[in-house]
């Protein structure tokens, strides 16, 4: 998935839903078990233990509690959820698959403020500097190279020639340092002509590189606010994904910014109504700016729990099935967060995911109670640092404790908390030509014990081929296994403090967690391993502001100088241009590209049908490809 909004899991979720390819059952409603195996409908024997609605909404209630402060990734309170699944896998009796169940890895967790921030304002009536954290704020994106020139006001910095409006179109900024106002021409409008160049989280990225496409030497934004605490971008955060922009970037008041321009002649509301009016560029006479920018980043701590359930046939247990479930969350907002608030309350995660992890945690009870049964082994996995990036499963694919060859399909339950209708999501079913009859087979129950023989149905399906998504299946589809993704849809209390544990539906998980079971004790019973296939998706997902369609999958974990191919999709421009997972794009047409923001920002550069060149690098050597944009459908 290509476009920004494929980088967070808030609008991936929304969108992977409005893919779906609808197949709806008749009267649906959650029942108890059917019997059904590749080879036909079976009874199966009796299980050693059901599925508890009570101990699920035990767990969920615990990962979901104040107590847990939100399992933000790399925070104490993630490593206490780590901890209490550990426990859980123990009391199971699963082989730890790692030094005490837990797989760690690290991650940029953070920023702070290292001790070379400065900047320094030389105008006609002398020079002065500015205090970092009262007069300006580095952003945590910004180069550390030092920044130095004639300063220029490049308006909202918003290049918009498809709306005759175009801050650049009569201004030189190569070698400049270019101050940009916040917002756009339209206000706040979020259905505005500018909304694509001011979306949450993407305004700033976006103008920033715009800048150094046009040559700047650094940039400086204007506060929106008159106090300049309450504007966001004083407060130094990160994002994961957008590690560093290529140039210098910080902020400043309002209050400096109008001593700039009265240096000037001008002032910054007489500056703001051109703006607003206009394209109109303001040279600031006679003013230069030198700047350098200090951000340390700081390395977080997550891991992923990892339990083995050792299969009972001597051949078939070298092969592994995964059942994984993300245990991280928001832990008390911030990026990510869809509340009003965004930032200082408990986003507890009971829906998304401690409902998922809770099924997780029930499913190694119930069937490490009747591993005789099984002939391969399974694994069960708690990610981390899911929300950040797919970071967890990203690190296990990257070092997996049992081959990853080995491994015969992996499905995954996130946000399996509040069914509703018995309207249940399955994901990944075009990954492996097993997957459909064995779904539509286990979702009947015959007769259900009625002399009418009517059949009877577990739950609404609603069914998708892709195994590409916005959880952490996709690091397994990528690798060629066989993948399945379990969703019960979003909600109002997505990504917000509500959503809490009283509104998870319990019997609804256990319903579920039924139907994994028995999906996973069939793959694990079956003589033959399932095959893969790799998904053709003719319906493209839609992006906001994108023209075109390439076909490519980013991998979020690994970004450090260019972005990494995590996978093309079949049939794509991206594969008939010969990209493959693992190569590296360095360039996108004149773009230069360090990560998934500069990639995402050359995307809305592109025509459909105009072929460019893209530069990337695969085993260490770089090489050039010729690639044509498909319009977006």
């Amino acid at each position: 998935m290509e476009a920004l909004m494929n980088m967070k899991k808030a609008g991936l979720l929304v969108v992977i839903t409005a893919m779906l390819v609808g197949l709806t059952a008749p009267a649906p409603r959650p029942v108890s078990a059917a019997r059904a195996s590749f080879g036909g409908s079976l009874q199966q024997p009796a299980r050693a233990a059901q599925v508890s609605a009570e101990r699920i909404r035990k767990h969920v209630e615990f990962l979901a509690s104040d107590k847990l402060e939100g399992r933000r990734a790399g925070t104490p309170a993630e490593a206490e959820a780590a901890k209490y699944i550990a426990k859980e896998f123990r009391s199971y009796g699963l082989e730890p698959a790692a030094p005490n169940y837990l797989q760690p890895f690290t991650f940029v967790s953070s920023v702070r403020l290292g001790p070379k921030n400065s900047v320094q304002i030389k105008t006609a009536s002398g020079a002065r500097s500015l205090k970092v954290g009262e007069e300006f704020m580095p952003l945590a994106f910004s180069a550390s190279d030092p920044a130095a020139g004639q300063a220029v006001l490049a308006g909202y910095g918003i290049s918009a020639p498809e709306h005759q409006y175009d801050n650049y179109a009569n201004l030189d900024v190569a070698g400049k340092i270019v101050l940009i106002l916040r917002g756009s021409p339209d206000g706040d409008n979020p259905h505005g002509r500018f909304a694509e160049h001011t979306a949450p989280g993407l305004e700033i990225q976006q103008k920033t590189l715009k800048a150094r496409e046009k040559g700047a030497r650094g940039v400086i934004f204007i506060s929106a606010e008159q106090d300049f605490k309450q504007d966001r971008l004083s407060q130094l955060r990160h994002d994961l994904n957008f590690l560093s922009a290529g140039i210098p970037a910080v902020i400043i008041t309002r209050q400096v910014a109008e001593s700039l321009l009265a240096s000037s002649g001008s002032s910054l509301g007489e500056a703001e109504k051109p703006a607003k009016q206009s394209a109109a560029p303001l040279a600031l006479e006679n003013t230069s700016i030198e700047f350098k920018t200090d951000v340390v980043k700081v390395n977080g701590n997550s891991s992923n729990v990892v339990g083995l359930l050792k299969g009972s046939d001597a051949r078939l247990a070298s092969e592994y099935i995964v059942i994984g479930a993300h245990y991280d969350h928001l832990g008390l907002g911030g990026a990510g967060s869809l509340a009003e608030r965004a930032e200082g309350d408990i986003h507890h995660g009971a829906d998304d995911n401690a409902s998922g992890t809770s099924a997780l945690i029930e499913l190694a009870r119930v069937l490490a109670a009747d591993r005789a049964r099984l002939k391969r082994s399974i694994l069960f996995i708690a990610f981390g640092a899911e929300e950040v990036g797919l970071l967890g499963s990203a690190a296990y694919t990257k070092n997996p404790v049992v081959p990853l060859a080995s491994t015969v399909a992996m499905l995954n339950m996130d946000m399996v908390g509040r069914l509703r209708n018995s309207s249940l999501t399955v994901g990944g079913v075009g990954t492996s030509p097993a997957w459909k009859p064995l779904i539509d087979k286990l979702n009947i129950l015959s007769n259900n014990g009625s002399s009418s023989g009517a059949e009877a149905r577990r739950f609404g399906l609603s069914l998708s081929q892709d195994g590409f998504g916005p959880s952490d299946h996709q690091s397994f589809y990528v690798r060629d296994i066989p993948v399945l993704f379990f969703f019960t849809g979003t909600h109002d209390d997505y990504h917000k403090p509500s959503d809490t544990a009283e509104k998870v539906n319990a019997e609804g998980i256990t319903a579920i967690a039924e139907l994994v079971r028995e999906i996973a004790t069939t793959v694990a019973t079956e003589p033959e391993r399932i095959a893969f296939t790799r998904v053709k998706v003719e319906t493209r997902p839609t992006g906001r502001g994108f023209r075109v369609y390439l076909g490519t999958v980013p991998n979020y974990s690994d970004q450090s100088d260019g972005m990494k191919l995590d996978g093309v999709r079949a049939g794509s421009p991206a594969e008939r241009a010969g990209l493959k997972a693992g190569d590296f794009v360095v360039k996108l047409g004149s773009v230069p590209i360090k990560n998934v923001y500069d990639y995402t920002y050359a995307l809305g550069e592109l025509k459909a049908g105009e072929e460019i060149e893209v530069v990337i690098r695969r085993e260490g050597r770089e090489m050039t490809l010729k690639l044509t944009p498909d319009k977006r459908q």
